[in-house]
């Protein structure tokens, strides 16, 4: 019988969950059976729950305090903390969860990450491991050592990895193929249709994540005064947001969808505060992204990151977003961002590399993991 993969994920906004659910589903059609554990989950009896908690709090109230803790953690205790992390009681419980047959154990999370980085350092999983980039930026936090590989959604961001001086391999995006782009303008109307939007109009599809975190309200503002385009705004589990901007008449304003590819399709640009698993499904849509209003700490990071990279410019004032909008729906962006994809995409697939530390995929992969 083959051995399982452990995949080690976090039920913090859908990133984390996003990249482990469609891991899963590719590793389980290689013929792996797959063993899913939020690390949450592993922590001291209440003590998941109030992470997850105090994180959606800080980002919805105080933002700010987000980058600033992300620079702190960055700096040159990091290492002393990480080392902490790996050796308490998250440890002992990841240790006991992991199936001791486990053929390789993979995290999508960063805590996680430096965690499993430890154990394997220390001996105590001898199973290989891999750490799974949700990001286009890589913080610190992403990276460990004792981890044997890093999964780096596209060529700058393995770079970045390889930087930090960890192993690293490009891969190919760790998306639902359901994302993908829309066929022709007959399936775009009658995807419209569907979900009840406007027939005629230019949409802008605005994004902030599951729980619909930022100052999104001044982006649908600012997207409905450009004039070019009516945004469609995804509130994600946000209620309270979804309603101010439905009495605003600002914006289309929808709850939690399960029907995002759907809307990526119906879409002609999507405007995001960049996270990482909602620039990939855009990408991944042949939609134009355009960052704005990024949340601080990673969002601005990886924001600088898709610029620089001519992924996804950055304006930083109303003005500045209604000429990107302009660009994007005259068609100039969509070439250059196809471009740009060309240039930084990977043709890796993360479940053959993961399936190759199992010593079961092509050679090539297995090949291409040098730090």
């Amino acid at each position: 019988m083959t051995r399982p993969v452990v995949v080690i994920s976090a039920s913090i906004g859908a990133g984390h969950d996003g990249a482990a659910r469609e891991l899963t589903r590719r590793l389980t059609r290689l013929g792996f059976p797959v063993l899913r554990h939020d690390f949450l989950d592993l922590l001291p009896p209440g003590l998941g729950s109030a992470l997850r908690s105090t994180y959606a709090r800080q980002l919805r109230t105080a933002p700010t305090t987000w980058g600033w803790l992300l620079r702190a953690v960055a700096g040159p205790r990091m290492s002393a903390r990480a080392a902490a992390l790996s050796t308490g009681a998250a440890a002992t419980r990841m240790l006991a969860a992991i199936d001791p047959a486990a053929a390789v154990v993979v995290s999508t999370y960063p805590l996680a990450t430096q965690v499993l980085g430890g154990l394997r350092r220390r001996g105590r999983i001898t199973a290989p491991t891999a750490a799974v980039m949700t990001d286009p930026s890589v913080h610190p936090l992403c990276v460990a050592p004792g981890i044997d590989v890093h999964l780096a959604p596209g060529l700058p961001t393995a770079a970045q990895v390889q930087k930090h001086g960890f192993p690293a391999v490009a891969v190919s995006p760790i998306v639902d193929p359901a994302f993908r782009p829309v066929h022709d303008s007959a399936e775009k109307a009658a995807t419209r249709r569907r979900l009840g939007l406007p027939a005629d109009e230019r949409l802008a599809a605005v994004v902030a994540g599951s729980w619909g975190v930022g100052d999104v309200e001044s982006t649908a503002r600012d997207t409905a005064s450009s004039g070019t385009a009516i945004p469609v705004v995804v509130c994600g589990r946000n209620d309270s947001l979804r309603r101010r901007l439905g009495r605003s008449g600002d914006a289309i304003a929808l709850g939690w969808i399960g029907t995002m590819p759907e809307l990526l399709r119906a879409a002609d640009v999507v405007v995001h505060n960049a996270g990482g698993l909602s620039s990939v499904e855009a990408m991944a849509s042949g939609v134009p992204l355009i960052s704005y209003r990024c949340l601080p700490g990673h969002g601005t990071a990886n924001a600088t990151v898709l610029a620089a990279a001519n992924l996804s410019p950055w304006p930083h004032t109303r003005h500045e977003l209604a000429a990107e909008l302009s660009l994007a729906l005259d068609g100039s962006a969509i070439l250059r961002q196809r471009a740009a994809l060309t240039a930084a995409a990977a043709s890796a697939d993360a479940a053959e590399v993961v399936a190759g530390l199992a010593g079961l995929a092509a050679p090539a992969a297995a090949r291409s993991m040098a730090p």
